[in-house]
């Protein structure tokens, strides 16, 4: 491997690294400051990812933040900040649940409807901040901020008996799917069921990665969150890729509520779980919008929430790992910054090292000549 390709690969790891350590570190401190064990914590929740229904269980929930981190991290890659990941997702997976509940064909032709459904609805929602940024220039985080509030209010709105609710018990619901729109999951025994729908996580990863690096829109969206007046040179119209990023990640926001909707819900209702748009951003961040790195931040923030609650029968409050993702979220956005200025220095004294280097040859070069000169 080349020395330069060994700085980039620590400037790429030492991001997440720092971050990590210094969220453990703070979270200790804050443990001791409470006059609590500031070790026994972290032992108690490795210990709960060694049993297989705790597996089974983190994989499923890192499903849903990996497809939201890579939504949120489409509209990094163009220098766009989705906030509204959280109110696209959980519009789509209602829309989902109506139409699964409406709509009885073929299971063949069911799921790409309910999948199509999810996405359509995560692209419009995310579409109207993208219309007003390039027609007024209203910032996408602000649209996004109340298109979240409204979309809570839509949800409200087809929850009523009048419109597409049901009522079972206290609990608002959508009525259950038609069987043909579920997805099976994949059997491991006592330990449960893995959500089908993770294969659509990792395909989706695998599709982020090859359309930004292998493909000309890749490359457009790329150059337009780098820099719009150097993209708009090269002929790419800044406007357009706004637009269109925005329906991307709105699409791929629209799937991340699908794993669960139809691998194990059946229906959209009160117990549907919400803010994993919220938490998509401190993963895509944690992961430097890398489909590996989002991959391994999403398993992370779902055994921090999947292994807390055997806190609570130790002593210690399960709000640990809240705390714990917040300073992550902190610490990735400081030693980012931290870890990008240490490169800049360090790209600077190569290429000065690179231009005394030539210098001192150019200089040899010229008294060899006036040498030969001189001797002639």
């Amino acid at each position: 491997m080349k020395k330069f390709d060994k700085e980039r690969l620590l400037l790429a790891v030492a991001g997440p690294v720092i971050a990590l350590v210094v969220a453990v570190a703070l979270t200790s401190v804050v443990l001791l400051a409470s006059g609590k064990n500031p070790f026994e914590p972290y032992t108690l929740m490795f210990e709960q990812a060694t049993f297989s229904d705790i597996q089974v269980l983190i994989i499923n929930q890192a499903s849903l933040y990996y497809i939201a981190a890579l939504a949120v991290a489409v509209g990094f890659r163009m220098n766009l900040f989705n906030i509204g990941v959280d109110g696209q997702y959980q519009l789509a997976a209602m829309m989902a649940a109506i139409v699964g509940a409406h709509a009885a064909l073929p299971a063949v032709l069911q799921v790409p409807l309910l999948i199509l459904t999810a996405v359509l609805t995560g692209a419009f929602w995310a579409g109207i901040a993208g219309v007003l940024k390039v027609t007024r220039g209203v910032s996408e985080v602000v649209a996004t901020i109340m298109l979240n509030a409204i979309a809570t209010s839509v949800i409200a709105y087809l929850w009523l008996p009048s419109v597409f609710g049901v009522k079972v018990g206290n609990n608002n619901t959508t009525g259950e799917m038609h069987k043909s729109g579920w997805v099976p999951g994949i059997d491991v025994g006592d330990a449960g069921e893995i959500y089908g729908l993770v294969i659509l996580a990792v395909l989706l990863g695998i599709g982020y990665w090859v359309v930004l690096n292998r493909t000309r829109f890749g490359f457009d969206l790329r150059a337009s969150g780098a820099s719009e007046s150097a993209a708009a040179a090269s002929g790419v119209n800044p406007k357009r890729m706004v637009l269109t990023a925005m329906l991307v990640s709105g699409g791929m926001a629209g799937l991340a509520g699908l794993p669960i909707l139809l691998g194990d819900t059946h229906t959209y209702s009160l117990n549907f779980p919400t803010g994993i748009g919220f938490l998509g951003i401190g993963i895509a961040l944690l992961g430097r919008n890398s489909p590996t790195g989002i991959a391994f931040a999403a398993l992370l923030w779902a055994w921090l929430d999947k292994a807390s609650p055997e806190l609570d029968f130790h002593g210690y409050d399960k709000e640990i790992a809240v705390i714990m993702q917040g300073l992550i979220v902190i610490a990735v956005v400081v030693s980012y910054e931290a870890v990008r200025e240490w490169g800049l220095r360090r790209q600077q004294r190569r290429v000065g090292a690179e231009l005394a280097a030539g210098n001192v040859l150019g200089a040899t070069s010229d008294n060899n000549t006036t040498k030969e000169v001189a001797g002639r």
